[in-house]
C-alpha cells in the first residue's frame, strides 16, 4: 500500500477541486495511483450529478467577464441561498463566464454534455463538492462592434446583472467611455428598462399598455374623448419610464441617461451612442 502524502491529496484537490478528504479516500482507493483517483472522482461525481439533476433549484446567481473584444454574461441556478453565496460557487461562476466568453454560450452548452471536456468536468466536481443540484439557465457572449465599448454591473446580491455595449465615436479614453458604459449598466441592473429609445419597443407591448389605460380611464365615467387624450398623456409618461435614454440617471436623476451621454461625449471630445444592453434577474 502506498504512503498517501498531504502533497498527493493537495495535488489532486487543485485538479478536481473535490474536498480534501474524499481525495485521500480516492488515492487511497487507488493506491496513491494519481490518474485512478481523478477517474475514481470524476465518476462520483457524475453520479452525485445524475442524483441531484431532478432537485429544484430557486436560487443562483450572475457573473460578467470582460476580455479582449468580448462579453459574456451567465446565470446559473442553485438549490439555496448558503450555496449561493458560498465562494466556491462564486468562483464556479466567474469560470463559467470566462467559458462562455471563450467557446459562445451554444459552444459552452454542448461541451457540458461532453464526456472529458473541462466544461462537464467543473459542473459535476462542482455539484459533487456543493452537494446541489446546478442549472445553466441561460447564457450571453458578444463581440465588440467597431468602437466598441462594453460596460457591466452585477449587484452585491449577486441576483441581477446587466451589460451594455456602447459606441463610442471619436473618443480616445478608453478607460474613461468604459467608466461610463459601467455606470449605463447599473442603472440598467437597478432600473426597469424595455428598450433604448421609443423607436425601440414592441408595438405589442404599446397596446397592451394603452388597452390598459383605457379600460382604467373608462372608470372615471368621463366622455370618450377625454379618456382619449387621458390615455394619450399617460401612455407618454409609460414610453419614458421604460426606455433607457429618457430615464433619469440613477445616480444623477437631475440629468436624463441621453443627457449624460452627451455630456460625457463632449467632456471626452467625441460622442456616445448605446448599441445594445441586456439584464439578467433572478
Amino acid at each position: 500500500m502506498a504512503k498517501i502524502t498531504a502533497s498527493m491529496v493537495k495535488e489532486l484537490r487543485e485538479i478536481t477541486g473535490a474536498a480534501m478528504m474524499d481525495c485521500k479516500r480516492a488515492l487511497t482507493e487507488t493506491n496513491g495511483d494519481l490518474e485512478e483517483a481523478k477517474e475514481n472522482l470524476r465518476k462520483k461525481g457524475q453520479a452525485i450529478a445524475n442524483k441531484k439533476s431532478s432537485r429544484e433549484t430557486k436560487e443562483g446567481g450572475i457573473s460578467i467577464y470582460t476580455g479582449e473584444n468580448v462579453i459574456s454574461m451567465v446565470k446559473i441556478a442553485c438549490e439555496t441561498d448558503f450555496v449561493a453565496i458560498n465562494d466556491k460557487f462564486k468562483n464556479f461562476l466567474s469560470a463559467v463566464g470566462k467559458q462562455v466568453a471563450e467557446t459562445g454560450v451554444e459552444g459552452y452548452v454542448a461541451k457540458t454534455t461532453e464526456d472529458g471536456t473541462d466544461a462537464k468536468e467543473l459542473f459535476v466536481t462542482t455539484i459533487a463538492g456543493l452537494g446541489e443540484n446546478i442549472v445553466f439557465l441561460e447564457g450571453l457572449d458578444w463581440k465588440q462592434a467597431e468602437s466598441g465599448v462594453f460596460g457591466g454591473y452585477v449587484h452585491s446580491n449577486g441576483k441581477i446583472g446587466a451589460v451594455i455595449e456602447l459606441v463610442a465615436e471619436g473618443i480616445a479614453d478608453q478607460d474613461a467611455a468604459t467608466n461610463v458604459a459601467k455606470d449605463i449598466a447599473m442603472h440598467i441592473a437597478a432600473s426597469h428598462v424595455e428598450a433604448i429609445s421609443e423607436s425601440d419597443l414592441d408595438p405589442a407591448v404599446i397596446e397592451k399598455e394603452k388597452a390598459f389605460l383605457i379600460d382604467q380611464a373608462k372608470d372615471s365615467g368621463k366622455p370618450m374623448e377625454i379618456i382619449e387624450k387621458m390615455v394619450v398623456g399617460r401612455l407618454k409618461k409609460f414610453k419614458k419610464e421604460i426606455c433607457l435614454l429618457d430615464q433619469n440617471f440613477v445616480k444623477d436623476p437631475s440629468q436624463s441617461i441621453s443627457d449624460l451621454l452627451k455630456a460625457k461625449g463632449k467632456e471626452l471630445g467625441g460622442q456616445f451612442k448605446v448599441n445594445k444592453f441586456h439584464k439578467f434577474s433572478f
